[in-house]
């Protein structure tokens, strides 16, 4: 039918067009009055325009308004999917800006516990530490007092052997000047050794 009605429009066409001389009808060399009414030509292309308008309006017509409403709709179904695409899009969005912050919270709660039990780490590290230097010292101090009390009980016993041989030579003997002289060098000379010796 779509291959058919070109060919009944431009028939219709060319028969509008050869009607009004067909109606003029009269002798060749007359030239037509352009004041004459004929009724023949103006019936048969208003029949022609009917015609022509009913093919059209029952055929072409129905066609174009279809073939604008079914573009009409696919318009407006893309226009709708496009815009459940932004919403889903956006929706899409919104969750991950929330996850994102959900994140950072998390994050920042982690840091802060982090940074909280590496204080108290730090804290009790130290503590252990002063009481470990504290006792350390402490028991350096003792050790000390009691190195410097058996150093001192050592020199006095070395000072009470010394003094009591110097008492039994100097009473075993008188002394003269030389000899007093001597003793006290060999006195000084065993202190310092044992001074030493320590």
């Amino acid at each position: 039918m779509q291959r058919i009605l070109p060919k009944l429009i431009t028939a219709a066409t060319l028969a509008c067009s050869a009607l009004p001389t067909l109606a003029a009808g009269g002798e060749e060399g007359e030239a037509p009055n352009p004041v004459a009414f004929n009724m023949i030509p103006l019936f048969a292309t208003l029949i022609m325009f009917g015609i022509v308008f009913f093919i059209l309006n029952a055929k072409v017509w129905p066609l174009i308004v279809k073939a604008l409403n079914d573009r009409e709709e696919k318009i407006k179904k893309e226009i709708g999917d496009a815009e459940a695409a932004r919403k889903q899009a956006a929706a899409a969005l919104n969750q991950y800006e929330k996850a994102l912050a959900e994140a950072r919270t998390e994050a920042a709660q982690m840091l802060e516990s982090t940074k909280a039990e590496q204080q108290k780490m730090a804290a009790e590290l130290k503590r252990k530490a002063e009481a470990e230097i504290t006792s350390m010292k402490d028991a350096a101090t003792r050790d000390i007092e009691s190195a410097k009390r058996a150093a001192i009980s050592e020199v006095y016993a070395q000072m009470s052997t010394t003094a009591t041989s110097i008492a039994s030579k100097i009473i075993q003997r008188e002394l003269n000047a030389d000899d007093q002289a001597r003793l006290v060098e060999d006195s000084l000379a065993e202190l310092q050794g044992v001074a030493q010796s320590n």
